[in-house]
């Protein structure tokens, strides 16, 4: 317990709000360890997990709260500018979408234990249209579950984290050293993946809006334009392209193409950084033996050309 320095002593409450917020404001600075930590403080202090508890849930919320608005106000772009600055951008949207869409407000409560989708789950809540009242009370419940079991479990296992900090002491430079290494090559693979599936993704046949309309305009009958944005009861699409056929993306394995037409142009959409999502479905299209191609840009790039939409 005395490896505990003096500062978190005295400054323990603020540490907590102030590590908590910068990473749920997207900062990449783990807060779990600071959390851990309030609970081995609070195994000495009478009443520091309640107070600490407090300050992370609400500091959290006050982030999320950001992000949710931005979501509403900005749509799409601003997930786009999250998931360029992520080390996985191409599946980032692609995998909140399906946990949204599976999962529902069920996501909000998970987001927080699961490692990307924390930050990406409030602004998508936000573009997706979710109500902010039911998006206070669902992640309000989340953040207040994760700190508690963060908190919770510093406190239980309070005697073996001061072991671990103590050994890690007499390690000193040795064990900074091991620990910036393997950061190191976790980001280096991380880095050569993103590589190997943007290359992927490039090599991918693409179809303008242009070419699109010429095709339906030369055989619509053969045409069959494929949305794979996630949707789910709670969260519906306000909108899409006239006559297209939805695919949900997070049932790939259990999916029939039973009542689709057997062959023709399948054009497959998404609104997600670089056509990722769409990829996949053709991909899987082809799988089934279906001719299968992308439109390039998504829905974004479809309306950006003057193009209509229908309501769903």
């Amino acid at each position: 317990m005395d490896l505990l320095t003096p500062l978190f002593a005295r400054h323990g409450l603020l540490a907590v709000a102030l590590a908590v917020l910068l990473e749920q404001l997207g900062a990449p600075l783990p807060s779990t360890p600071v959390l851990l930590l309030a609970g081995v403080e609070s195994a000495a202090r009478e009443g520091f997990a309640l107070r600490s508890f407090a300050a992370a849930a609400l500091a959290a919320m006050a982030a999320n709260l950001l992000w949710f608005w931005a979501g509403r106000r900005l749509g799409r772009r601003v997930l786009d500018t999250l998931c360029r600055i992520s080390i996985s951008p191409d599946s980032c949207v692609r995998q909140n979408e399906a946990s949204f869409a599976r999962r529902g407000v069920l996501t909000l409560v998970i987001a927080k234990f699961v490692p990307g989708l924390s930050i990406l789950a409030p602004p998508l809540a936000g573009a997706l249209g979710m109500r902010w009242s039911r998006f206070a009370l669902w992640n309000l419940l989340g953040s207040a579950l994760w700190a508690g079991v963060a908190i919770g479990v510093g406190r239980a296992f309070h005697g073996q984290i001061d072991t671990l900090l103590r050994a890690l002491g007499q390690l000193g430079g040795v064990a900074l050293a091991l620990a910036l290494a393997a950061l190191a090559l976790y980001i280096g693979w991380r880095l050569w993946r993103r590589l190997r599936v943007r290359r992927e993704l490039d090599r991918f046949e693409r179809l303008a809006p242009a070419e699109v309309m010429a095709l339906l305009a030369s055989s619509p009958q053969d045409v069959v334009l494929v949305d794979v944005r996630a949707t789910s009861p709670g969260l519906p699409l306000a909108s899409r392209i006239p006559g297209a056929r939805h695919l949900d993306l997070g049932a790939l394995g259990t999916s029939s193409l039973e009542g689709w037409p057997p062959a023709g142009h399948f054009i497959t959409y998404c609104a997600c950084p670089n056509d990722a999502s769409a990829v996949r479905a053709a991909q899987w299209l082809r799988g089934q033996g279906r001719p299968a191609r992308v439109l390039k840009g998504g829905i974004d790039a479809w309306t950006q050309a003057g193009l209509a939409l229908e309501n769903v």
